[in-house]
């Protein structure tokens, strides 16, 4: 049901917090599930909703454990309902695919991703601080 990917094995890495950006609400959240602080039934702003889904992987005891490994959604109904899902508000989503997602039932093991081109909202990513 996903394509995952990323370069975790024996790299030590700085890790990401998760974030989940819920509908009306200005400030993301850091940190913690919706359903760990018992939100749960919000929607988020970018939700699982779609083939080609893009987030950040991470230890589903930790929410704050990502670091290079993303997956894609796989659509499937039984996991991602229409209104609600098993996923919004415990991943951070990060994208879409809006081109060739059929083209993510092909992925193997070993295949490498070339490139991968920002389409829209470019203005939300931060560089990390050079120290």
């Amino acid at each position: 049901f996903i394509v995952q990917t990323g370069q975790r094995e024996g790299v030590s890495l700085e890790t990401i917090p998760l974030e989940i950006a819920v509908e009306d609400q200005k400030t993301p959240i850091y940190g913690f599930t919706l359903e760990q602080i018992s939100r749960f039934d919000e929607r988020t702003k970018l939700p699982f909703n779609a083939l080609g889904t893009l987030a950040m992987s991470r230890n589903v005891d930790d929410a704050n454990s990502a670091d290079t490994q993303f997956f894609w959604l796989l659509k499937n109904n039984d996991m991602t309902p229409s209104g609600t899902n098993l996923l919004d508000g415990r991943f951070a989503v990060f994208g879409y695919t809006t081109e060739n997602a059929d083209a993510l039932y092909n992925f193997k093991v070993g295949d490498v991703i070339e490139s991968v081109k920002i389409v829209k909202g470019m203005e939300n990513f931060e560089s990390p601080a050079k120290e």
